[in-house]
């Protein structure tokens, strides 16, 4: 009798939320580091918390529909940094590139998907199968005309990723027969901002990170300089449709400043 209470009061408390984000303003673009994946395995008593990165593979796209739903049409996911593909251990780096592979990249490729993927990240950090899956996900979803546009971060650094645009930049304006001082000169943060691996991408409104860790870890520096951040002490897998709710009340209640 306790469960059927249980999932009532949670239906009535999820209708409650949502009707408080009636006529509020909600993020256009919502970025999102997925943590805790290991820790919500031991949590659940399984023997090799690896595990948890697949649960949480599989939960992106419940929480790709719960922002479909509400109309959030541009997300960034955090996959993993390039600290995590070299540090971690490499039989766990080898299950999350599967989980990316076949949990995240394949289920994107259905006709009913309305998600057009875009890519961030370092591609040569990642084995040929993950850069072959993505790219294709990519490439199939291209042409998508819904105006929901994922984007999955995997093999970032904020600081190595505008290092990484100024760079470009030089290089294009080299080609075209700049000379240092005129790069000096014209230099803007716009100009900057579109040799970013989201070059073309708005920059997010809101960031939420799960685990209850209170820091970016180097996801979109560039990018989130002026986002709301909200931190949410569920880990990732267990990131619930109340969880996200909350996440959109708190923004929809702050004053914006931008720059301030």
């Amino acid at each position: 009798m306790i469960q059927p209470v249980r999932r009532a009061a949670y239906r009535l408390y999820t209708h409650r939320l949502r009707a408080q984000l009636a006529g509020t303003s909600l993020p256009r673009h919502v970025a999102m580091v997925m943590d805790g994946n290991r820790r919500w395995a031991r949590q659940m008593g399984f023997d090799n918390p690896a595990v948890g990165h697949r649960y949480g593979a599989e939960h992106i796209h419940e929480v790709l529909g719960w922002c479909a739903e509400i109309g959030i049409r541009h997300v960034t996911l955090f996959v993993a940094s390039v600290d995590n593909m070299r540090k971690r251990a490499s039989d766990e780096v080898e299950n999350l590139m599967r989980m990316i592979e076949q949990v995240v990249a394949e289920p994107l490729l259905g006709p009913a998907n309305p998600w057009q993927l875009h890519l961030a990240g370092r591609a040569d950090v990642l084995p040929d199968s993950t850069r072959h899956a993505l790219k294709l996900a990519e490439d199939a979803t291209a042409e998508r005309g819904a105006g929901f546009h994922l984007t999955v971060a995997v093999g970032c650094d904020g600081r190595e990723e505008i290092v990484s645009a100024v760079r470009s930049l030089l290089e294009q304006e080299a080609q075209a027969g700049a000379t240092l001082d005129d790069v000096a000169q014209r230099l803007t943060a716009d100009a900057i901002a579109a040799h970013l691996y989201t070059g073309g991408q708005p920059d997010p409104d809101l960031v939420i990170r799960t685990s209850g860790e209170r820091r970016l870890s180097g996801f979109l520096l560039w990018q989130a300089a002026y986002s709301e951040l909200y931190f949410c002490d569920v880990y990732w897998p267990g990131f619930r449709k109340i969880d996200f709710l909350r996440a959109l009340r708190s923004y929809s209640a702050r004053s914006r400043r931008i720059g301030a």
